[in-house]
């Protein structure tokens, strides 16, 4: 039997020991070179797109060219870890340590592993996940897709004595909400196997009128999807070629007609949510479920290879408006529903 991909030597090509071992020069010189990698290194000014620049080396950091900008900026100027107060080394080992964990990381261990402050953690990890948001592919799915929905929130504590408890089936959850995730399979030609990508929806419910608009603006007409009996997709069967699975007699039908690559989303993001952040708030819902559609979509990738993609990711995207200065105030203060 041929052995695993992830259990090969392949698919670990990162070593923790080499960052952690890193000098804060050696850590200068990735963060320069995976952020102008279009100029192989060369900094390019982020005011006004000069290339090249003077090197302040008492600061590490550059001053554009250009006399009528004279901008000064740094590796991080403009990105996500703009104005770091941490070394360089620490957010390349906190990329690793994301990228290592497969069913996610939670802030308190993101804050041992570093020894960092709780906090510290919490926006770095959040950090990455908006940047993940950032560079999601929005082109429509096509294809063979599958759907399917994972209920979280507002769990119930049952009383103490039975005679107390109640049918939690039936009390109004305000934070209950259903992730909605979207699956394209491979080709049927190809030799890998499974979905190539992923896009995931916050509703507060599975029915037609929640998920309408997010399938007809995500999944191209005519598509063929599988899905469960849930009845909010029946309407699909007038513009898709609807595939049904019964769960309660089967997961696959004699046709071969199943979810279940959803139905693998759903697990790991479970074992996110009860195995390592065991309270999700629903201000943030959207970002743990595009980190999970992340990792899904690139399981079949080296941890050197998405570390590299996350690190390019991080340093293409902006200030962020919602993390910087979170502890300070500068809050989220309306859910992402629908995204």
């Amino acid at each position: 039997m041929a052995q695993h991909f992830l259990l090969s030597s392949a698919a670990r090509s990162l070593s923790m020991m080499k960052l952690y071992s890193m000098s804060d020069d050696e850590a200068f010189e990735v963060f320069k070179t995976v952020r102008w990698y279009n100029t192989n290194g060369v900094p390019v000014c982020p005011k006004c797109g000069t290339v090249g620049s003077y090197f302040i080396k008492s600061r590490k950091q550059f001053r554009c060219r250009d006399l009528q900008c004279n901008h000064t900026f740094s590796v991080t100027s403009g990105t996500i870890f703009a104005s770091n107060k941490k070394p360089l080394k620490i957010y390349l080992i906190a990329i690793a340590l994301f990228v290592n964990s497969v069913k996610g990381i939670s802030a308190l261990q993101l804050s041992r592993e570093l020894e960092v402050q709780y906090k510290t953690a919490w926006v770095l990890a959040h950090k990455i996940r908006e940047s993940l948001m950032n560079h999601k592919d929005d082109s429509k799915l096509s294809g063979t897709c599958e759907i399917d929905g994972v209920y979280v929130g507002n769990y119930i504590r049952p009383k103490n004595f039975i005679h107390n408890r109640i049918d939690r089936r039936k009390v109004y959850k305000k934070n209950k909400r259903t992730i909605i995730s979207i699956r394209q399979r491979v080709p049927i030609e190809s030799d890998l196997k499974g979905a190539i990508r992923t896009k995931t929806f916050v509703t507060k419910g599975e029915d037609f009128e929640q998920i309408k608009d997010i399938v007809y603006e995500n999944v191209e007409i005519g598509t063929e999807i599988h899905s469960d009996e849930h009845i909010g997709y029946d309407p699909f069967i007038a513009h898709y070629d609807l595939k049904r699975v019964n769960h309660s007699e089967e997961y696959c039908s004699v046709y071969g007609d199943n979810n279940n690559q959803c139905e693998s989303y759903n697990a790991r993001f479970r074992r996110l949510m009860k195995g390592q952040c065991h309270r999700l708030s629903v201000l943030y819902l959207s970002n743990y479920a595009n980190e999970i559609a992340y990792r899904e979509d690139t399981r079949r990738m080296d941890n050197k290879a998405i570390f590299d993609d996350i690190l390019s990711k991080c340093l293409g995207s902006p200030v962020s408006n919602e993390f910087c200065g979170y502890w300070q105030g500068n809050k989220r203060v309306v859910e992402r529903l629908g995204v």
